[in-house]
């Protein structure tokens, strides 16, 4: 992705002064509703990708927007300008969190569904997450319709694939090595 290298450079900064100031949670929340905010407002992303738009404009924008934020954060939207990097803060913002909780030794559990997850969906991938690492994680949930139903559960390099689709596609490839079955055909 274009641009990550770059704002991987410029979380691991932001991380070391948030440690600095020891500000590094509020940096953190910050830094999460930064990104969900951009990630759910087309308009926004427009806005900061636009060449037109002067970086004044933006920073003061940014500033109103994300009016309860630590100075910390507010100086990142200053170096972000001076540089002409403003287009990575979702990255920043993205990359400063997974940072953030790999130092607090936060696990992130990527849940995908069909559909949103219920508290008690939640409580049930949670007691899997325990089982399958032995720790508790933050879940982060994924909808994706094509697997039907059941999850999709990924922490670190463990997969757990408990969808509908992969149990159908399973059936399916046993049914065709069955010979009894072949046979029928």
């Amino acid at each position: 992705m274009q641009g990550s290298r770059a704002a991987a450079r410029y979380a691991k900064a932001l991380l070391s002064l948030a440690k600095d100031k020891k500000v590094t949670r509020e940096v953190n929340e910050d830094m999460s509703l930064i990104n969900e905010t951009i990630k759910n407002s087309d308009d926004l992303k427009a806005f900061l990708k636009s060449p037109v738009i002067k970086n004044t404009m933006k920073k003061n924008a940014l500033l109103e927007i994300f009016k309860s934020i630590n100075g910390v954060t507010s100086g990142l939207f200053a170096i972000l300008i001076e540089n002409n990097r403003l287009d990575i803060l979702p990255l920043v913002a993205k990359e400063y969190n997974r940072l953030f909780n790999e130092m607090n030794g936060v696990q992130v559990a990527k849940v995908t569904t069909a559909i949103p997850l219920t508290p008690v969906l939640e409580i049930k991938i949670q007691q899997k997450v325990k089982e399958l690492t032995g720790n508790e994680a933050k879940i982060e949930n994924i909808i994706d319709e094509s697997i039907i139903g059941g999850f999709i559960l990924r922490v670190g390099d463990i997969q757990y694939n408990g969808s509908v689709s992969a149990q159908l596609t399973n059936l399916n490839r046993e049914l065709k090595n069955n010979t009894h079955v072949s046979k029928l055909n």
